[in-house]
């Protein structure tokens, strides 16, 4: 696959898990995250472009809510290169608040790590 991204991304040391805001069911773990987008590990696939309103859990440490509800649309989906039962899902942002962004950047520089 071809890099397009043009922002760096890191990894995620953090286990928080997204959860599809219409339905209530667990989507995956982020696993990786960039200002703009994250990648979620998933026991399932999602066909790219899809747009999904998703809700993050969060921790007293990065905000002072407990969750967050974003739009995030599915740019593309694979079988981990690790685990076959596994997909990976690349999402990116469509519309945050500007509070729920700052927030997401906190979480950004927090749990992001090096790559």
């Amino acid at each position: 696959m071809v890099e397009k991204r043009n922002l760096k991304r890191r990894g995620f040391s953090y286990y928080m898990q997204a959860v599809d805001n219409t339905t209530q069911q667990a989507i995956g773990y982020l696993s990786d995250i960039s200002p703009r987008g994250f990648r979620l590990d998933s026991k399932r696939g999602i066909k790219p472009n899809q747009q999904i309103e998703l809700l993050l859990d969060l921790t007293g440490d990065v905000a002072d809510k407990a969750f967050m509800v974003f739009m995030a649309r599915s740019k593309w989906c694979k079988i981990d290169e690790i685990d076959p039962f596994v997909y990976n899902i690349g999402f990116e942002i469509v519309n945050m608040s500007a509070e729920d962004a700052a927030i997401f950047k906190r979480i950004f520089e927090k749990y992001g790590t090096g790559k």
